[in-house]
């Protein structure tokens, strides 16, 4: 027996196994996907003539197998490893309410592709739900989870600069990634056309400047090769791979189990708690359990809220956890593919060096005090870059000297503004298992159900119009303007399946990520979140994840679980 089990080694996932360890339980880590290795598993080192078809996938493979992943702007043939088959792992959905969700089966998960931006929720963002009346109100502050932020924000390592918001609290930061000059001119002019209004650089878990605990863990300073998503043989930004499950293997405390998909979780009815995990071997479909005195689920989500419906039993007979009826309720992503884009002609007359990892960011700027046309805010995330020798010399056909002087000519900037908006919590937008299909290995398969509403909408209208406001205030010319947002689950953002809350009643865990129901089992990936925020949630998975583990083992040694 483990004194813990961790389902699922991805951001949550691995922060839950690095803090159990280091406080010294034996703890398990099972991932349903493919062992990778740091570095040997990686293609950051290949170069574009070593890659197929210039890095792009057969048309008909996409639409074969990765109808859905190839959604994601990282899906290439240098990534394709990292993405599931659509093919070989179906799920359902209503035709008129599309989710598209983008997955990766194999030890790490998304943390090996995330788009990195790190920023914490607010005291506004905490009392939300409380104040609106939308959702179930968050049963932490955000002083509560503030040192916990700090606490990974110092071990992943996350570039930023202060800036002294309420919306969005200052952190450790390494130094920012400066922004460049056509961003500068653009941050000059937003900020002298709209007041409240900032822009920023954006916070990113990539080290500007790595520290010497990062140095430890094998870990380098940001080369700016901007080849991330392929995995970074630099240990350059935070990933399981390169960072918390390195940190928990030193322990001595870790035991990793791949190609392991986690079936169900077993109930003691006599004690009320959870006893272990039963797995199905992904290669030979067999069937085995693993006990432990503790156990996170750390799935992401919907795979989270799958688990616990199928973990059914006589006395739980809707699943484990579930006597509120909320496993699987209240599913959100952020609002996303809402982008709009500009050409500067009157852009500064320089260039920069490198492909810095993140851009600029534009935070919450709406709703800061009271509520207006819709409740809740978006921040924006952006760039500028230098139109060069690609779209030059991909113009028109040459050869000879006429090519190489065209590709020597830098074209015009071009801004990129992008927002992110949030989705309110809606107890019918849900996930649930499907009463007759199942997968290769038996398990039934998800049935997804969400749509935006009436608020997203009007967010939307208001996102595309500000930021088309912003682009030509710096003197763009808008050439790319989204209209409606994309899909839910596009914004790679899901949570809220298993919400935190006060009230047993309407929610599914309590204030330490542990469940009403089950003393022993304790949840910390987005599953957790009552509300979302308009701010990139990692960071906030990863500081629930941290502040769970500290009291589960305190929980433990005092025997409260």
């Amino acid at each position: 027996m483990f004194d813990a089990i961790v389902i699922g080694s991805g951001m949550s996932g691995g922060i839950a196994a690095k803090e159990l360890c280091e406080r010294g339980l034996k703890t398990l880590v099972i991932e349903r996907g493919r062992k990778l290795e740091h570095r040997t598993s990686y293609t950051d080192w290949m170069q574009p003539w070593q890659l197929p078809n210039a890095n792009l996938m057969p048309e008909e493979e996409l639409a074969r197998d990765y109808p859905i992943q190839s959604k994601c702007y990282a899906v290439s043939e240098a990534t394709r490893q990292y993405w599931v088959k659509d093919s070989e792992h179906p799920y359902s959905f209503p035709e008129d309410k599309p989710f598209h969700w983008i997955r990766g089966y194999h030890l790490g998960g998304r943390s090996i592709m995330w788009g990195r931006q790190s920023y914490r929720l607010s005291e506004m963002d905490f009392e939300a739900n409380a104040k609106d009346g939308h959702g179930s109100d968050w049963p932490i502050r955000y002083a509560d989870l503030a040192p916990w932020y700090s606490h990974i924000e110092r071990f992943i390592g996350v570039s930023g600069s202060k800036e002294g918001l309420a919306q969005l609290p200052d952190g450790e930061f390494l130094p920012p990634f400066a922004l460049n000059d056509a961003e500068l001119q653009f941050k000059q002019a937003v900020e002298k056309s709209f007041a409240g209004r900032r822009v920023i650089p954006g916070r990113t878990a990539n080290l500007s400047q790595a520290q010497p605990h990062h140095e430890e863990l094998g870990r380098a300073t940001c080369q700016n090769r901007s080849f991330c998503e392929r995995g970074c043989s630099y240990g350059a930004y935070h990933s399981s791979l390169s960072s918390s499950l390195p940190a928990a293997e030193r322990t001595g405390n870790l035991t990793i189990v791949t190609d392991a998909i986690a079936h169900s979780i077993i109930h003691d009815p006599k004690t009320g708690r959870a006893t272990g995990v039963r797995i199905i071997d992904a290669n030979t479909k067999q069937g085995r359990t693993y006990e432990a005195k503790v156990i996170f689920c750390c799935s992401s989500a919907i795979a989270t809220a799958q688990i616990l419906l199928n973990s059914k039993s006589e006395a739980h007979p809707h699943g484990l956890a579930n006597s509120s009826g909320m496993v699987g309720r209240n599913l959100m992503d952020h609002l996303y593919g809402l982008t709009v884009a500009g050409v500067l002609p009157q852009g500064p007359n320089t260039f920069y060096q490198g492909r810095r990892p993140t851009g600029f960011y534009i935070p919450r700027f709406r709703n800061l005090s009271e509520s207006g046309e819709f409740v809740r805010g978006y921040g924006y995330q952006g760039g500028a870059a230098r139109m060069g020798w690609r779209s030059a010399a991909l113009s028109k056909p040459g050869i000879g000297t006429e090519l190489k002087e065209r590709t020597r000519k830098l074209g015009p900037w071009l801004v990129f503004v992008s927002g992110f908006g949030e989705m309110l919590p809606d107890p019918n937008n849900r996930v649930t298992l499907h009463p007759t299909r199942k997968d290769q290995w038996g398990i039934p398969l998800v049935h997804i159900e969400c749509s935006l509403g009436r608020n997203e909408h009007e967010m939307a209208k208001h996102i595309v119009a500000d930021a088309k406001a912003m682009v030509e205030a710096a003197g763009g010319k808008v050439v790319v303007a989204g209209t409606t947002p994309g899909a839910p689950g596009l914004g790679i953002h899901e949570m809220g399946t298993a919400c935190m809350g006060k009230d047993p009643k309407t929610s599914v865990l309590n204030k330490y990520n542990q469940a009403h129901d089950i003393r022993n089992l304790f949840i910390t990936d987005g599953s957790a979140m009552a509300s979302g925020g308009c701010q990139n949630p990692s960071l906030t998975y990863m500081a629930l994840s941290a502040r769970a583990a500290h009291h589960a083992a305190e929980f433990l040694r005092e025997g409260r679980v």
